[in-house]
């Protein structure tokens, strides 16, 4: 058995390790359990963007019925496979009830409250911890082919601008001149002056580089499956070996709520929500700035000589198949936009599964009826945009000192 830790982490994605490291710096002793190599999961190839202005939520008034028409597209941006999966509807009519314009706004402050204290933290985390991952703030902009896409968006800036999530306006012939990646026939864009933008796959590497420094211990391939509770610890059985800890923390992203299961815990209400990417060498014509492609939703962003092309959030379980349609519908997406919307080399096709709970905000906290064990999962996209707050969130939790933000909405007794 294990040297007795304070805290073992299930799961090495970003939120993961990045909790690990505020509990390290809180004093608690720290072991990170990983089924696999670490960073290989949703963490890896995301767009690396951090967006307050990401702040509206997915379930929105008017959702349910562009899900119903796009269920006869599989390349559709938001994408519910049909398919006989009790869980997955259980969890869509939660989803469908929560399209409306009271859940909508109520979840929209307290998801832009979390990102909003994510971003005032990465440049301190990355001063403190000498982070080489490639930050930068940029801003980032959506932009517009269409009038009415604009106007949905418009509509939402003054309840962006009361959380302090500051946008500008740009006409789309202005926006055409200021931006030489863009081909014409923009009509409007919206520029988000606060947002930023890192290379996420580094990220997570600079993560563990500085945890492992600092004497937290990491271990690959060691996959937990199952839980005993004691009085005075919880002891987690895994491939390797059972491993004692006082306090466990479920962070296993998509896989969180099977871990739960197989441990006999509550199920925790999270589907993973299916995202592709596609990497590339640099096209000599990269955007200025991270861009949303909105109404095809495709984030674009590049660092260095690298380029990536991200999208789409598909309901299909834990199929792991590399849909191609998909990916070829991010390609075109991209060329309706872009004057060279596709880099010289092609470097990774990629998929990983976000865990989307039905409110589109993130489960932080103590699990109901369980004293020792904690969840820090469910934050859909926003893994690596929310992470320094989240982590710092479970880490005041776990050592009974004042929180970072009100706690109260991520709590998991919200579902009962």
């Amino acid at each position: 058995m294990s040297a007795h830790d304070d805290v073992v982490l299930i799961g090495g994605g970003v939120i993961g390790l990045a909790s690990a490291l505020a509990l390290l710096d809180a004093g608690r002793s720290v072991r990170v359990l990983d089924a696999g190599r670490l960073g290989c999961g949703s963490s890896h190839g995301n767009c690396g963007t951090v967006t307050p202005s990401h702040a509206p939520p997915l379930a929105a008034p008017g959702t349910i019925g562009k899900v119903m028409r796009w269920m006869l597209t599989p390349d559709a941006p938001f994408y519910l496979q049909p398919r006989f999966d009790p869980a997955l509807w259980a969890w869509f009519a939660q989803f469908a009830a929560r399209c409306n314009a009271r859940d909508w706004a109520d979840a929209l402050r307290h998801k832009g409250a979390m990102l909003q204290a994510a971003r005032a933290l990465f440049p301190q985390w990355i001063a403190h911890y000498g982070f080489d991952c490639q930050f930068v703030e940029s801003g980032g902009e959506y932009v517009f082919r269409t009038e009415p896409a604009f106007n949905r968006d418009h509509a939402e800036l003054p309840m962006l601008r009361e959380l302090g999530i500051d946008a500008e306006v740009l006409e789309g012939a202005a926006y055409e001149r200021a931006e030489p990646a863009i081909r014409p026939g923009v009509f409007a864009a919206i520029r988000f002056p606060g947002d930023a933008s890192l290379r996420p796959d580094r990220y997570v590497a600079e993560l563990a580089r500085v945890l492992r420094a600092r004497g937290g211990v990491i271990e690959e391939y060691c996959q937990a499956h199952g839980l005993t509770t004691a009085a005075d610890h919880v002891c987690v059985d895994t491939t390797q070996g059972p491993r004692r800890a006082r306090d466990v923390v479920i962070a296993a992203g998509a896989w969180s709520p099977r871990f739960a299961c197989s441990a006999g815990l509550a199920m925790l209400p999270i589907q993973p929500g299916k995202g592709y990417s596609i990497t590339y060498q640099s096209p000599a014509l990269t955007p200025r700035r991270p861009l949303v492609l909105r109404e095809r939703g495709v984030c674009v962003t590049s660092w260095g000589d690298g380029y990536r092309l991200g999208s789409t959030m598909e309901f299909s379980g834990y199929d792991s198949s590399l849909n191609q349609r998909r990916l070829a519908a991010i390609e075109r997406s991209a060329a309706a936009y872009l004057r060279e919307p596709v880099g010289p080399v092609k470097r990774e096709q990629w998929f990983g599964w976000r865990p989307v709970t039905w409110d589109d905000l993130p489960i932080i906290g103590r699990l109901p009826g369980h004293r020792r064990i904690w969840v820090a999962a469910g934050h859909g996209m926003m893994g690596v945009g929310m992470s320094p707050a989240s982590a710092q969130l479970l880490s005041d939790l776990i050592c009974q000192r004042d929180p970072l933000i009100n706690p109260e909405p991520y709590r998991a007794e919200r579902f009962r």
